[in-house]
């Protein structure tokens, strides 16, 4: 056709000048009427077909094409795309504001279902996404905090692969409709709100030093009575009930205290 297209044009207006007939601009007319047949589809690219709104179908394979010049051509981009939604603020499952968002990468499988099941398919991926962030955030706890009950194997912000896995099987199920594939969805941001950033930092501050407190506790414990039983065994010294109770508070207080004790040396005797 873009043989043809070039024989009726320069053909055409070879014999008009040399001729002077003016019978041969019609195959000028005809070959201006075919060129907007060509469409060129890139890699990666299709064009959706219309004729008077009638859907014909889609060109999927890369080249150089000639259609009906009736045809309308839509340009829809198979390559995978990616989205960074906004920061939302939303309640977690106990009702804590957090900040979340989500990074998406998708890309287009089914061009009909995209040109027509839906307004605008870049624009309703968005929309949907928000609204699947959304409802994730309410179905999970930011974090478990053991003062409130909780005991949820997955958090928002422990369990990264379980909450990724459910928002992109979530999101997949909102885009399927506009046939779309879903490549990846993961959290890209997540934080306390700042409203409460500073109260929730002291918390798992807190929640650290207990922790930390516990382990502490165990090991001076077990460091204690090895001391006694070392000190029984090898019969260093006669220590009665209250003396090992003194021995132990003082040991307690060493191994636990948070700054380096400061020895005092008793140079009287041992009952004094």
């Amino acid at each position: 056709m873009l043989f043809a297209a070039m024989i009726l044009f320069f053909g055409g207006l070879y014999m008009v000048i040399s001729q002077s007939n003016t019978m041969f601009l019609i195959a000028i007319i005809i070959a201006l009427f075919i060129l907007p047949g060509f469409t060129l589809v890139n890699p990666n690219n299709s064009r959706v077909l219309l004729l008077f709104g009638k859907y014909v179908g889609t060109i999927k394979k890369n080249g150089f094409y000639w259609v009906n010049p009736f045809f309308t051509k839509k340009k829809i981009s198979l390559r995978a795309s990616n989205f960074d939604s906004e920061r939302l603020k939303v309640n977690d499952k106990i009702g804590n504001p957090v900040m979340i968002s989500t990074i998406l990468v998708w890309r287009v499988t089914d061009t009909y279902k995209a040109a027509f099941d839906v307004d605008n398919y870049e624009n309703f991926v968005r929309v949907q996404t928000d609204a699947a962030v959304r409802k994730l955030a309410s179905m999970y706890p930011y974090d478990n905090f053991a003062d409130e009950g909780l005991d949820e194997d997955i958090t928002l912000r422990s369990s990264v692969n379980e909450v990724s896995e459910d928002l992109e099987k979530e999101i997949q199920e909102r885009l399927a409709m506009a046939g779309i594939e879903v490549l990846e969805a993961r959290i890209g941001y997540l934080a306390y709100a700042q409203e409460i950033a500073n109260a929730m930092l002291k918390r798992q501050q807190a929640t650290a030093i207990v922790a930390a407190r516990h382990k502490i506790v165990e090991g001076a414990v077990s460091m204690v009575e090895m001391a006694l039983d070392e000190l029984s065994k090898k019969e260093l010294v006669d220590l009665d009930e209250e003396r090992k109770s003194a021995m132990v508070s003082n040991l307690m207080v060493v191994l636990c205290s948070d700054k380096d004790a400061a020895p005092i040396v008793n140079a009287g005797t041992l009952h004094h």
